[in-house]
């Protein structure tokens, strides 16, 4: 059976290309949202590496849901919850009591989200890999 693991894995890092690029156009609140993004995608590719299907945008119920031999610690579930705080707010001005979203994210916070969707989508090919290794 063909499986699409590979394709999300590496639209997950093109995703986490364009969030570098948004941070240094000091688009912050698109960097938090795009390492969001690349980071679900990288997580249902290792799902999809697994044969499983999975759906939901949150990143750490993602992670949660993934078979013991590739569950990752306590810490990267921790990180992912901050990137899950990124979904929504840095899209819509409701998610704020006031302010556009561009006034609630800086490079302080794009920076965390770009470094957390890192690991997170380093820990994922690290899986992958060694599967095809095996």
């Amino acid at each position: 059976m063909s499986t699409r693991a590979k394709d999300w894995l590496v639209q997950s890092k093109k995703d986490l290309e364009q969030a570098k690029s948004s941070r240094e156009a000091e688009h912050h609140e698109w960097a938090c949202f795009i390492a969001q993004q690349g980071s679900e995608k990288a997580v249902k590719a290792l799902h999809l590496s697994k044969g499983q299907q999975a759906w939901g945008h949150t990143v750490a119920k993602l992670i949660q849901e993934l078979p013991a031999e590739v569950q990752p610690g306590q810490e990267m579930i921790e990180k992912a919850k901050v990137l899950d705080s990124f979904y929504v707010p840095t899209r819509y001005p409701n998610g704020h009591p006031e302010g556009a979203p561009f006034e609630h994210f800086g490079p302080l916070q794009s920076e965390e989200a770009i470094n957390y969707a890192s690991e997170i989508i380093e820990f994922v090919s690290n899986k992958m890999a060694s599967r095809e290794g095996s």
